[in-house]
């Protein structure tokens, strides 16, 4: 018998690696996709565990990347999806160019989206499926100097949490939903946020510790999950906080320079 599918988007490092690292030992035939020839290095890391592994490079936040990822599969049935392609975007966002915050808003929402409505209906008819979608923590606060990743990540986070009760009467359809707090990846990199108090913290979690609790999460058919202890209070204290407490006390983390201060 073939081994179980799963397809992990952005997995050419971070979080995403992490979790396509823990399909392929768990005896998963993985198909790993991010944005960026780093993907195929990546894919050649995962054969170590001795499944099939496939990798495409391929643009996420448009419907012709996400359908590119979907012809690759080449009709397997889908067994799991970790919907974890994500983008971020520091400073202001009135010096932000439109392209760029198109980037975030396509990537984080309407490709995630779209590939959940693409996998999920397969799932629903034989009622069974496992789907981790990256949300945040970081859509619990108004994200001053990171407002467009924040405000996605908020709609994935009511989104996902939407959608779960629309799956009802599919028990054996599991959609969980990650919300991590601050990691040591390349994002804040990415994000050009390396001169901010958040992207220079050196207390950062660890992209495997996050994968992996995510990874028992969808595994273990729950919602969803805060990565880690501090992330789950900062969520909990974030329902109870005045919105423009909170966007100032992000401003301190996020603004342009906040680093030095």
């Amino acid at each position: 018998m073939a081994n179980k599918y799963a397809i992990i988007t952005g997995a050419s490092t971070g979080i995403g690696f992490e979790l396509a690292t823990l399909a392929a030992k768990n005896s998963y035939d993985i198909l790993v996709v991010a944005n960026e020839p780093l993907i195929d290095a990546a894919a050649a890391d995962f054969r170590q565990f001795g499944t099939d592994v496939q990798s495409v490079n391929a643009d996420l936040s448009t419907i012709d990347g996400v359908d590119a990822l979907l012809a690759a599969a080449s009709e397997r049935q889908i067994d799991l999806l970790c919907a974890n392609a994500g983008q971020g975007l520091g400073h202001a966002f009135l010096d932000q160019a439109v392209a760029d915050w198109r980037m975030v808003v396509d990537t984080n929402i309407t490709g995630t989206i779209y590939l959940l409505q693409k996998v999920l209906p397969a799932m629903v008819a034989r009622n069974d499926g496992k789907v981790l979608v990256t949300g945040s923590v970081a859509g619990y606060i108004p994200g001053a100097f990171h407002a467009v990743y924040n405000g996605t990540k908020a709609f994935v986070d009511s989104f996902t949490e939407a959608l779960r009760n629309e799956l009802k009467g599919s028990d054996g359809v599991t959609l969980t939903t990650l919300m991590p707090g601050p990691v040591d990846t390349e994002f804040f990199d990415r994000a050009d946020m390396l001169d901010t108090s958040v992207g220079a913290d050196p207390n950062k979690r660890d992209p495997a510790d996050v994968a992996k609790d995510g990874w028992d999460a969808v595994m273990g058919g729950k919602a969803s999950v805060f990565s880690g202890l501090k992330t789950k209070i900062q969520g909990v204290l974030a329902n109870v906080t005045p919105g423009s407490v909170l966007a100032e006390q992000h401003r301190k983390m996020a603004e342009p320079g906040s680093a030095t201060d």
